[in-house]
Parts: C-alpha cells; structure tokens; sequence
C-alpha cells in the first residue's frame, strides 16, 4: 500500500464512522462527561486502594515495633 492508498483508505475510514455517528453535540458532550466520570471513579478507587495499603504497611509495622518491645520489657530491658 502506497501513500496514496493510504490517505485514501484513511480518507474512506474518517467518512465512515461520519456518516455513522449521527450524535448531536449534547450527546457528544455527555459521553465525553460519561467517559471523565469513569477516569475519576478509576482514579478515586486506585487512591484507595493505595492509602489503604499503606495504611496497613504502618499499621504492621506499629504492631511489630509494639511486639519486640513488650518481649525485652518482659525480658531484662526495663
């Protein structure tokens, strides 16, 4: 396929999915809303789950340190 061809080809592709997308702008507007409500839900949900894993990781860590300190109070370091 030559650079002809191909222009031409993407030319046809571009006419077609025109002529088949008969929305109106408020339609047009909404799925593009529709679509940024996703990414934010998407987003708001990775947030979570990050904050909550790091919260854990802390909370761990706090339990472990509370843990070996209790045994060398309970063991000779007072």
């Amino acid at each position: 396929m030559d650079q002809s061809e191909r222009a031409e080809f993407i030319a046809d592709i571009t006419a077609a999915i025109k002529l088949s997308s008969n929305l109106s702008d408020d339609e047009v507007r909404w799925v593009k809303l529709a679509i940024h409500k996703q990414e934010q839900s998407i987003k708001l949900r990775q947030a979570i789950i990050e904050k909550t894993l790091g919260g854990l990781v802390w909370a761990a860590l706090a339990g472990l340190a509370y843990i070996v300190f209790d045994f060398l109070k309970n063991h000779g370091l007072k």
